[in-house]
């Protein structure tokens, strides 16, 4: 990652539509809106069905469809040969493509330049140049501006306010500016419920996808990254006198591969995730931090206090913190953790059971359940789960609170907690989609332990629901193959 700080002018900025001389912006990106629409052109389907999609997405997709664009044949060959298993891998590799690339119309990316994972997908720039031109995007992006101005509105108030926050609390100043920039793009095309980051030269970029909230608590973690990871870097040679402390993270599970072989970055998502519980006044997710993999939190979020009362900017700051990690206390503090088990997360959203069929209060209280598990406010959305779990004249109710509950479970890694409660789901009266992600995820757990014979019988029933979401369906199919691999 790319390392330095930005100031607070700078957080302001970000909320202004300008020109490209301006450090970071909230905005969209006529070549991340081209490179979407070749592909929904080409037929790229991820996620159409659902609910939370823009739009903005369809009236593209069916407009381009009444266009003759005689360059669509070579694109659609391009998608099938760079195609990924995971929808996150093939979203992403044109995202790095997009925040490679030139301006509209050439699209050009200078091999020099390009991230290693773009060099590969070079010739796709010759397709979107004459791509642009033949379906006349210049003209259908600029046409589409007020609508994706729309989308962007509920970000603008709740970024500034997250950002300002983050500068008050670090003290940044227009002192730390070092010419790099703070990007967050809105792509209205893509896929929804997704958010990358890149970081590509001075460029630390965001991007968003539609969700039904909008994602201010990311953009902040984001920004957290890209604020904190150059005072890493800056303060290496100190650091790398802590990376003993590196070993206990091989033991985390859930924990990245890029965490694991990178102790600075694991430093800065361990102070991340320290500042985060001081701003937020949860101290409760520093231990669910160090289960996961970042070992560094609790020492973080104690030496945090410190800085709160003292005057010094982060920046000035940082090196006598990280210079007072004591090796042997940490040493200590970390030999009896017990990480976390990697668990598949929760899907990300699951039908609620017909509202025709249970009465209208546990019904509100399960959709309560569902946003409170969306927020990991898993205590109180624990409590709705349970009360419509414990509903026993409705059987389809008993089963999703009984599923929520298994949510919960997954997502705080407790996998044995989780198994038997989707087996109870099970022997309940399901919608079609509550039993299909139960049998895809008892499947999985299955698998984890090596349990090929039942992973494979899971997985299989999966697939045999009248009425399971495509998506559970993907991912039955792809637990599959991997159960039946010798």
């Amino acid at each position: 990652m790319n390392r330095s700080v930005l100031p607070i002018v700078s957080a302001i900025a970000l909320l202004v539509r300008a020109a490209p001389a301006q450090q970071g912006q909230l905005d969209s990106s006529p070549i991340l809106f081209t490179v979407m629409a070749a592909l929904n052109a080409a037929g790229y389907d991820a996620d159409l069905e659902s609910p939370n999609n823009s739009p903005l997405r369809q009236e593209v997709r069916a407009e381009l469809a009444r266009r003759d664009i005689p360059s669509l044949a070579a694109i659609k060959e391009f998608v099938a040969k760079h195609h990924q298993p995971r929808d996150t891998d093939e979203l992403g590799q044109y995202i790095s493509f997009a925040l490679s690339a030139g301006l509209p119309p050439d699209f050009r990316v200078r091999a020099g330049d390009a991230p290693p994972e773009v060099v590969p997908m070079r010739e796709l720039s010759g397709l979107l140049a004459a791509f642009y031109k033949e379906a006349n995007i210049e003209d259908l992006y600029r046409r589409a501006q007020p609508s994706i101005d729309k989308l962007i509105e509920p970000y603008h108030e709740g970024v500034l306010d997250a950002l300002l926050q983050v500068n008050a609390y670090l003290r940044q100043d227009v002192s730390g500016f070092q010419g790099r920039r703070f990007q967050v793009f809105f792509e209205p095309l893509a896929p929804p419920g997704q958010m990358q980051t890149r970081s590509y030269g001075n460029y630390y970029t965001v991007v968003i996808t539609p969700s039904p909230r909008a994602r201010i608590t990311e953009v902040r973690h984001a920004y957290l990254y890209y604020l904190l990871d150059p005072l890493a870097t800056r303060n290496q040679e100190i650091l790398l006198r802590k990376k003993a402390l590196a070993d206990h993270a091989l033991r985390a599970q859930m924990l990245g591969d890029a965490y694991k072989q990178d102790f600075l970055l694991l430093t800065t998502g361990s102070l991340v995730r320290a500042v985060e519980a001081r701003m937020d006044h949860t101290p409760d997710t520093v231990p669910q931090s160090l289960r996961e993999g970042y070992i560094l939190t609790p020492y973080f979020y104690e030496a945090l206090a410190g800085f709160e009362k003292q005057e010094e900017s982060m920046a000035l700051y940082y090196r006598s913190m990280v210079q007072a990690i004591d090796l042997y206390r940490e040493d200590q503090r970390l030999v009896p953790v017990d990480f976390a088990s990697a668990a598949p997360a929760p899907p990300a959203a699951v039908a609620a059971p017909d509202p025709k069929t249970v009465v209208p209060p546990i019904y509100e209280t399960l959709n309560q359940a569902d946003d409170l598990l969306k927020k990991a406010d898993y205590d109180n959305a624990e409590k709705l789960f349970q009360e419509a779990a414990n509903q026993t004249g409705n059987k389809r109710v008993r089963a999703a609170g009984y599923f929520g509950l298994a949510r919960i479970a997954l997502a705080l890694g407790e996998a044995d907690d989780a198994e038997p409660l989707l087996e109870t789901v099970l022997t309940l009266e399901p919608e079609a989609p509550i039993r299909a992600w139960a049998l895809v995820y008892l499947g999985k757990l299955r698998l984890e332990v090596n349990d090929r014979e039942h992973a494979t019988e899971y997985f299989q029933n999966a697939l045999q629901v009248d009425g399971a979401p495509e998506s559970a369906r993907k991912e039955a199919r792809e637990g599959l193959q991997k159960s039946l691999k010798q």
